[in-house]
């Protein structure tokens, strides 16, 4: 897969405009706020984009940030900005031609912004422990559209999970199917190219995540990712695919699932961009000044990261009222009486 993804992307792509579907690059994604920041950027830089949503979470300022896949840099000079002269972004790539790309544009930004806070490295995000990179030494990861991309991609969340310090966050862009991909579409070098051949069924993902460290995935976003060319189409079948943004936090104490303390959060507005409510996800969009009933996982991310000093926090751990209401899991057992006509002896047949 390796050998694929060089030639497709180093060699075979010259711009955002020679893809095949939209599975790669949706400018639509980008918000207002970050539009003047892109274009700071070069136009190079800009042209060779083949991300699939943009990889930006709030409070970077004075943060160390690492780009899993970083291609000719856009996402890394954009971040060059929100992190600021006080902070610093490291670009990995296993593309010569994307990163020749991206370092011959660092002096030009360099002067742009006042200050050259950024490096670019080449290597395998399978292969962080071999780059020199410090464990516990990153606020933030980010990556657009890339894991996908992987060869193993277990690998590549237990290898950031050791770089993030406590508290740390990734975050993060990609492509899921709605099933496991058949080996015909896996192993075909255009899907893969396209980020398709290599998504990973969604609940599959979820797993994973939890096997790396991370105990409570939160998506931030979704779509379903149109496939406009016909043979690809007829190539995927029946599978669909989905480009979405999650965020996963380095906790220690973080709960399989949302459990309920009775604790509640407030939002003090103090967020740049998000002065009248803070969106942790799709779930949890938390207005200015209201008591926001949270379960416990959501406490924490909120309470034992760099998002603590815009919150007040109501609660502690003390007392436990069960799985938190709506959160996707219910208790297993019946709340009627038990059916007498039920037996220990034929029991076996009530499995599903």
């Amino acid at each position: 897969m390796h050998d694929i993804v060089q030639d497709y992307y180093g060699r075979q792509l010259k711009s955002t405009s020679d893809l095949k579907t939209d599975a790669c690059c949706d400018a639509s994604a980008v918000p207002s706020w970050l539009k003047p920041l892109l274009a700071n950027i070069h136009p190079e830089v800009l042209s060779r984009y083949y991300g699939c949503g943009l990889v930006c979470p709030p409070l970077l300022e004075g943060c160390r940030v690492l780009d899993l896949g970083c291609g000719s840099g856009r996402d890394v000079y954009l971040l060059s900005q929100l992190v600021g002269a006080s902070g610093e972004v490291v670009g990995i790539d296993m593309t010569d031609e994307q990163l020749q790309v991206a370092r011959q544009h660092q002096d030009y930004h360099a002067e742009k912004f006042g200050y050259d806070n950024v490096t670019f490295l080449h290597g395998y995000i399978e292969k962080l422990d071999e780059l020199g990179l410090e464990p516990g030494s990153f606020d933030v990861i980010v990556s657009n559209c890339v894991v996908n991309l992987s060869t193993d991609k277990g690998a590549v969340l237990r290898g950031l999970y050791q770089l993030l310090k406590e508290g740390g966050e990734f975050y993060f862009s990609d492509v899921y199917a709605d099933r496991r991909v058949p080996d015909t579409l896996r192993t075909d070098p255009e899907l893969i190219g396209e980020c398709l051949g290599g998504a990973l069924y969604w609940n599959d993902f979820l797993e994973l995540a939890q096997a790396s460290g991370f105990r409570d995935s939160r998506l931030v976003e979704s779509r379903p990712l149109e496939v406009t060319n016909a043979l690809l189409l007829a190539r995927c079948g029946s599978v669909r695919f989905y480009s979405a943004s999650y965020r996963l936090f380095k906790l220690a104490g973080l709960e399989k699932d949302c459990e309920d303390y009775g604790q509640a959060v407030v939002y003090k507005g103090s967020i740049p961009e998000q002065p009248t409510e803070f969106v942790l996800d799709g779930h949890h969009r938390i207005e200015k000044g209201r008591v926001f009933s949270v379960c416990g996982n959501t406490w924490k991310i909120l309470a034992e990261t760099r998002l603590a000093p815009h919150f007040d926090f109501i609660g502690d751990f003390s007392q436990h009222f069960g799985l938190f209401p709506g959160c996707g899991r219910e208790m297993p057992f019946s709340e009627g009486a038990t059916n007498p006509s039920i037996s220990s002896s034929n029991t076996g047949s009530q499995c599903c």
